[in-house]
């Protein structure tokens, strides 16, 4: 200030000592220009030279230059073109356009001004605050360098650098930019405000800070007015320990939606998603993930989904086109899956596949239901019309499954141990390369590694028959140990197209070793035909034997040794004496067309 004052006495002495040189009978030539006219003074001294007039006004003073009017307390006013003025400084352009300073230097030649000292520009409801501005009334752009403060309704904005365009309604914000409003903070370097539009744009590095969210950006916008925002290059968000990266985050306030587009990610302490675009609604923890969408929270991951819709407030989710589920050692694959995590219930159809990593086991199917408690899955249909079941044994051979439905529960709902149960229903087939057995219906439990047959078993071995009312086949070290027949059981063993050895009573149980019969315990009622051979292979005759119990060892396939306990009564026939017809024991039924000899036996349907 004391610079500017030392000038303005200056220039007043300047004409003074000028007139004192001047010869009388002269003037001074005139400046071509628009005028600066006086309206009114309380007080003018004249002062003429010949190179100026110099004009002191006094109290008072109003001023103007066509539509420009101009007031303070005292002015200096030289060849009606430049300005000097002091002390409560005023310009109004137009209607809604006035400027407030204690100093103002004006040259009517450029209509331009500068002011200084508690300097204030205002424009309808905006508000300009700084202590030094330079203003050019021609293009009616304001610009300061040392600091300042724009107030547009609730939002205020302040930096070091800044150029204000009246016309356009627009603001540029250089240097320790600062941004206040009701619901946000920024600061950042670089900043271009449209106040016709109430919206922020961001052209250089910025921090935003939201109720307790952190937003970042270094490029973008934010609609004050509207709430609407996109941040771009680099964008980050965080908020509550969640933090949001994408290509373009955008940010609706009416819906409290944010959109993240290309390489969306949010991740928190227990979730991190993953997708092409995110939607999250913040107020319902509401999440929508589309293209490579994936999802990972504390008790499941969600894998590959074009879609995925996650309500974390309600616990509930679905997926859309092929994906991958994994909760511990459960394994789900499927087109479409929908899950309530407060019923625990969950739908997965298309070409679904569920696993058991840690029991080798998995089923194929359309659309199987299940329930987390208990991880209870019910599967129907399948790619042949009925859901298979696939058990990898450990020597890297698989059993194959199928039936008109399918059951997996877990026993165990405490966590500590996984006893797994798994039940076929209706017209239950399966196929090993070296085992094959059709049912009504099954039931294998983990916990003991025991199949349960029931309704009509069948099971076939190498050229044997096994058959009772119920089977059990027992597992161990993930192979066939025993089968257990129980009521009518019966075993046949073809050697020839019309020769059958055959194995009746109460109780058999049939060991295994290698996965091949080893030998039989026959009990209750036991009851054999056996065709004898020599050491060439050729049949000796038919041995036809009754006792309380048997012991039958096997060989490649064919009874090698036949042992009878407690009272044995034992015929042997001659061949040719033998009517091979009728050494069919009660309850025979050799049934080699319902045997699945490869995998894809097991989906052809039984006709009832």
């Amino acid at each position: 200030m004391g610079k500017r004052l030392l000038l303005s006495i200056l220039i007043l002495m300047v004409p003074l000592l000028s007139q004192a040189q001047t010869q009388p009978g002269t003037s001074a030539p005139k400046k071509e220009g628009v005028k600066i006219k006086i309206l009114r003074t309380d007080t003018t001294i004249i002062l003429q030279s010949s190179q100026q007039n110099v004009t002191k006004l006094i109290g008072n003073v109003k001023l103007y230059q066509d539509s420009v009017l101009m007031t303070c307390d005292s002015a200096i006013l030289i060849n009606e073109q430049q300005l000097f003025a002091y002390d409560s400084v005023t310009i109004q352009q137009g209607d809604s356009l006035t400027t407030f300073a204690n100093y103002l230097e004006y040259d009517g030649r450029t209509r331009k001004a500068y002011l200084e000292g508690e300097v204030v520009l205002i424009n309808g409801s905006r508000q300009l605050f700084t202590d030094r501005l330079d203003y050019d009334l021609n293009t009616k752009i304001a610009s300061y360098y040392y600091g300042a403060t724009l107030v547009a309704d609730s939002t205020q904005l302040s930096s070091k650098r800044g150029y204000y365009y009246v016309d356009e309604e627009e603001a540029a914000f250089k240097d320790s930019v600062v941004v206040t409003d009701p619901d946000f903070y920024l600061r950042t370097d670089t900043l271009q405000y449209s106040l016709e539009l109430s919206t922020v744009y961001f052209l250089a590095p910025t921090l935003i800070t939201a109720d307790s969210s952190d937003i970042y950006c270094e490029d973008g916008f934010y609609d004050t007015e509207n709430g609407l925002a996109e941040f771009r290059q680099n964008a980050q968000y965080q908020k509550n320990g969640r933090r949001a990266t994408a290509e373009v985050i955008r940010f609706v306030d009416a819906q409290d939606l944010y959109v993240l587009e290309g390489k969306a990610q949010v991740v928190d302490s227990s979730r991190l998603a993953i997708a092409d675009t995110i939607r999250y609604f913040e107020a319902t923890d509401e999440s929508y993930l589309t293209g490579n969408a994936s999802y990972r929270d504390a008790t499941r991951n969600i894998q590959d989904a074009d879609e995925i819709y996650y309500n974390a407030d309600r616990g509930t989710y679905t997926t859309r086109g092929r994906s991958k589920i994994q909760e511990e050692e459960q394994v789900l694959e499927a087109d479409d899956v929908a899950f309530d995590e407060s019923s625990g219930q969950g739908l997965a159809t298309g070409t679904v596949i569920w696993q058991d990593t840690s029991a080798n086991i998995s089923i194929r199917t359309d659309t199987a239901r299940y329930r987390q408690d208990t991880e209870y899955l019910k599967a129907v249909g399948g790619p042949e019309g009925r859901p298979e079941l696939i058990s990898i044994f450990e020597d890297g051979d698989s059993l194959f499954l199928a039936s008109d439905t399918l059951f997996s529960r877990n026993l165990d709902t405490t966590g500590v141990d996984s006893s797994r149960t798994l039940s076929a229903y209706r017209d239950a087939r399966f196929y090993k390369s070296d085992f094959q057995g059709v049912c009504d219906s099954m039931v294998y439990t983990s916990a003991d590694s025991l199949f349960r047959l029931f309704g009509n078993p069948l099971l076939w071995s190498d050229s044997t028959q096994f058959k009772a009312d119920t089977m059990r086949i027992q597992l161990a070290n993930g192979e066939i140990d025993r089968v257990y027949l129980m009521a009518n059981a019966i075993i046949i063993n073809q050697t020839h197209p019309q020769f059958f050895n055959q194995i009746k009573g109460k109780k058999i149980t049939a060991y295994f070793k290698a996965g091949e019969l080893d030998y039989l315990v026959v009990e209750g009622n036991a009851e054999s035909v056996y065709y004898a051979k020599d050491e060439t292979g050729a049949y000796i005759g038919v041995d036809q034997s009754i006792s309380s119990k048997l012991l039958i060892r096997f060989r490649e396939g064919e009874i090698s040794e036949i042992r009878s306990y407690k009272d044995p009564q034992s015929t042997l026939s001659p061949m040719d004496e033998v009517d091979h017809a009728s050494l069919r024991l009660k309850g025979f039924d050799w049934r080699i067309d319902r045997r699945p000899t490869r995998r894809m036996d097991i989906f052809a349907r039984r006709n009832r």
